[in-house]
């Protein structure tokens, strides 16, 4: 943890899951930071009990004198909100989001053009459920986080958001938006589509009746089935074509399978290449 905060005065429009837990990670982190949540009143209202947020923004304006911001709120919100918070921010500052997807804001970003610097951020910490109430600072502990700079963005900017997530326990890294929103088309995207259909079905099939008999592994499968909607809509809006190929590339898969049931020999391939595929991630997940 760097002893010197990269940041003073920090502003985080959204305190949802992953803006709430950024509040309390900050706060472990670096108590002399002076943190401004912006939400609805019902939500300020339980962050100040909290002490997650040393003050209540009740519109963008709040934003004016911190030097960084964050946009924490569903990703086409973000994108909407991007315009006011420039208006607003100071123009020294550094403006980052959270979104689960990086081109619609960034596009949105490099099109506003003069103003404060803004640098997409995605941190790969999140939780099978949303909002403030669940958020913790150890959410990000040891988990990656993605920035996406261009060719226009300022050195120190990155140099910063790196020693600022770092500071609360992230591994910061940097690629293209393009490549970001590919690979956590299939990284993220695609398992919470494929859990959230499969658990519809199970659901349906079994109803309460047949659920009670459940093993633990259709409990830890479905992990993801209790995200909630109106995150993945944002989500599956502004990445339709790499998470349309991502399920392509699934049903295709299913399709082997569903043909082959009595033979057997594309379930063969298929659960072999996939104890390797999770070996492979396991591996990963230890040098963490």
């Amino acid at each position: 943890m760097s002893s010197e905060p990269p940041f003073s005065r920090i502003a985080i429009v959204g305190l949802g899951l992953i803006g709430g837990s950024m509040a309390f990670a900050v706060r472990k982190a670096w108590p002399s930071v002076h943190i401004v949540g912006i939400d609805r009143a019902a939500v300020l209202d339980e962050a100040m009990a909290r002490r997650a947020i040393h003050a209540a923004g009740r519109d963008i304006s709040a934003v004016a004198g911190a030097d960084l911001v964050v946009l924490a709120a569903p990703v086409r919100q973000n994108v909407e909100l991007l315009r006011e918070v420039i208006a607003h921010a100071a123009p020294a500052a550094i403006i980052t989001d959270v979104g689960g997807t990086k081109r619609s804001i960034v596009d949105a970003a490099r099109a506003l053009g003069a103003g404060a610097t803004f640098v997409g951020g995605h941190p790969l910490g999140g939780g099978a459920r949303g909002g403030f109430e669940f958020a913790t600072a150890g959410l990000f502990s040891r988990r990656p986080w993605i920035f996406t700079p261009d060719e226009h963005t300022p050195a120190n900017a990155t140099s910063r958001l790196f020693n600022f997530v770092r500071g609360f326990g992230a591994t910061p890294s940097t690629m293209p938006a393009a490549e970001h929103d590919r690979l956590l088309a299939y990284l993220s995207h695609l398992p919470q589509l494929a859990v959230s259909a499969l658990m519809e079905v199970v659901g349906h099939a079994a109803t309460e009746r047949g659920l009670v008999h459940a093993g633990q592994g259709l409990i830890d499968s479905t992990r993801l089935a209790s995200s909630p909607a109106s995150v993945w809509r944002d989500i599956c809006a502004t990445n339709a074509d790499a998470v349309g190929e991502a399920l392509d590339g699934l049903i295709a898969r299913l399709t082997e399978l569903r043909a082959d049931l009595q033979r057997g020999d594309a379930l063969t391939v298929i659960f072999e290449d996939a104890a390797r595929w999770r070996a492979a991630l396991m591996t990963t997940r230890e040098q963490v």
